[in-house]
């Protein structure tokens, strides 16, 4: 037989689980009637990216940015330019272009007959290098180079250190008055750096082509 204040405190349990279980019903429906905090939105993290014009898959290096040149489609994929000072880039560049193209026309006007008198011009362009050394005229070619690079380097030298506003490969040899307008100018400019890369391009290629062939000009 049960004892009587067992069942009323049964009775009590129950009462206060009900009440508790109501309480928490209520507490939930209220919850949902309140909006969600806002999450803060992180800051939109943009990164700059410049593609490079020459090389759409490769990013175009800022360093490049320091000086305004004509012919710039962000080439650098070694990031020489991030090493080296980009005014000494550019002038070395106009110098090996316009070498080049000096170089090619004497190479195939030499193979083409355009030759000074004497026996030691008589020979191909591929020949002529162990013929001027056989005869001495080497040196005075080192001579007259070494003189040209000295006087060279002082302007170079007031430009990358001495504040100067000369332009790479700048020595005012305009005669002819092509660079009268600065429209002009920019259009030469962009003119004479195609060349050049063209000229880099063709003197390696009909140096070679006249060493494989053995045949002068059109080394085929």
């Amino acid at each position: 037989r049960r004892c009587p204040s067992w069942s009323s405190a049964c009775k009590l349990c129950k009462s206060c689980f009900r009440m508790a279980r109501t309480v928490a019903l209520l507490l939930a429906s209220a919850s949902a009637l309140v909006p969600p905090a806002a999450t803060p939105a992180r800051p939109a993290t943009r990164l700059a990216y410049t593609a490079s014009e020459a090389l759409p898959f490769m990013e175009r290096p800022a360093s490049l940015d320091e000086l305004e040149m004509a012919g710039d489609v962000g080439f650098d994929p070694f990031g020489f330019s991030s090493i080296f000072n980009v005014k000494w880039l550019r002038e070395a560049e106009i110098k090996h272009g316009r070498i080049c193209m000096l170089a090619w026309t004497g190479f195939v006007a030499t193979d083409l007959g355009f030759t000074l008198p004497g026996d030691m011009h008589q020979v191909s362009s591929v020949e002529a290098h162990d013929v001027a050394c056989k005869y001495g005229a080497m040196q005075q070619i080192f001579l007259w180079l070494s003189f040209i690079e000295v006087v060279h380097s002082f302007g170079v030298a007031q430009m990358m250190w001495m504040g100067s506003d000369r332009q790479p490969g700048d020595f005012g040899l305009d005669p002819l008055d092509f660079c009268s307008t600065p429209e002009k100018a920019a259009d030469m400019k962009l003119k004479e750096i195609t060349h050049c890369r063209l000229a880099m391009f063709a003197f390696s290629g009909v140096v070679t082509q006249a060493v494989l062939t053995g045949k002068g000009f059109p080394y085929f």
